[in-house]
């Protein structure tokens, strides 16, 4: 008989226990990253997370000893059911202590959760959309975690696959470190490329200058990830929502957005300093104290995250990364950044990754969303 109870988060309470306890588990590894606490929070209600008008969910504590053992969350993304015809339960902010029975019970509510749905597939970990956390580490346990990464110890893989659950899609990730110096030939290339199609690149005075570009930003992300069999458009409210909540940390100096003759926007990249460092000594929290350590990190930092980038596909694979990447290296040179880490890019993304391939890149990390299908609805 099972020594493991799971409980629906059905109290404010009980979802801040859902949301911090990560923090309790990871408290003294080096390596984990908390997220703003609020956000957290704020993902499960109506008003903050648009997903939510067309998805549903559920979130789930697991006990043992009256303790607090482990966390999951079941959801169904009905827009991706409806626009793709895909139909599955997804698993998400899946966190447990080294006990099989822990892990097996929150695996079993989320195939519990898609037989009452009389769905037959569960896949995770992955939240509402393309832009959220995706994806188990299953490599780099000893290299310091992103905002937008999820982090893991290297335990958990080999609990979900010891249940049966496969390999669906895996994600890579690189290190860079900046070379003092350009080759030539780049310079040389650049100024090609850039006469050949006509091409310049946007210089921004203030914020309020890159406002006009952010809807076309979200267009290119669609032009440019259309093709993968997993990618669902960006909707309006999910624009609004990222921008209210991503605009106020971008520095526009972190950006590169060029444009062709009818000053269309055909390619952007946006970078940040790397906040993991700031996150972890203020504990996910901005008050009363952790706006100190964002500024800081804004302000002097070697080291920056690459979140998004986008190319028209009319420009791919033309030499356009290769602007991109000189523009973020003359920024980099400018803020004394002297390494870079990549989002997570999906291993079939060869497009994407053609982007780093001069520059040495070390593949540091790896993640993959595991999937078990359910044969006995």
């Amino acid at each position: 008989m099972s020594t493991v109870s799971i409980i629906e988060v059905k109290t404010p309470g009980q979802l801040k226990q859902f949301v911090r306890f990560p923090m309790d588990l990871y408290k003294n590894n080096p390596y984990y990253v908390p997220s703003f606490i609020n956000d957290e929070i704020n993902i499960w209600n109506a008003d903050e997370n648009p997903a939510l008008q067309y998805s549903e969910a559920k979130q789930y504590l697991a006990y043992k000893n009256d303790n607090i053992v482990g966390r999951i969350a079941v959801l169904i993304n009905h827009k991706e059911e409806k626009e793709l015809g895909i139909q599955k339960v997804r698993f998400g902010w899946i966190d447990f202590i080294d006990d099989e029975e822990v892990s097996q019970a929150l695996i079993q509510k989320a195939i519990d959760y898609a037989k009452e749905k009389n769905i037959d597939k569960i896949e995770g970990p992955m939240g509402f959309t393309n832009l959220d956390k995706a994806g188990m580490l299953i490599k780099g346990f000893d290299q310091l975690a992103t905002m937008i990464g999820i982090y893991n110890h290297d335990y958990y893989p080999k609990h979900l696959e010891k249940l049966g659950l496969v390999k669906e899609k895996e994600w890579v990730e690189f290190e860079i470190i900046f070379p003092e110096v350009l080759p030539e030939k780049i310079h040389k290339f650049n100024e090609l490329i850039s006469q050949k199609y006509k091409l310049s690149v946007l210089k921004f005075n203030n914020k309020e200058e890159i406002i006009q570009y952010v809807d076309p930003m979200f267009d290119l992300l669609d032009e440019t990830y259309k093709h993968l069999s997993t990618y669902t458009p960006i909707s309006d409210e999910q624009r609004k929502t990222y921008k209210e909540k991503y605009f106020k940390l971008i520095d526009k100096d972190f950006i590169v957005c060029i444009v062709d003759e009818n000053n269309h926007l055909i390619s952007f990249a946006i970078t940040m300093p790397s906040y993991s460092k700031a996150l972890q000594k203020s504990g996910g929290k901005l008050l009363p104290f952790g706006w100190w350590h964002f500024l800081k990190a804004g302000r002097k930092n070697d080291r920056a995250n690459f979140y998004l980038i986008g190319i028209h596909p009319d420009y791919q694979r033309r030499g356009v990364t290769s602007i991109i990447f000189k523009e973020i290296w003359k920024i980099f040179r400018k803020k004394g950044v002297k390494y870079l880490e990549t989002n997570p890019e999906l291993e079939e993304n060869k497009s994407i990754q053609l982007l780093w391939q001069d520059y040495n890149p070390v593949n540091h990390k790896r993640r993959r969303t595991y999937s078990l299908e359910i044969n006995d609805k």
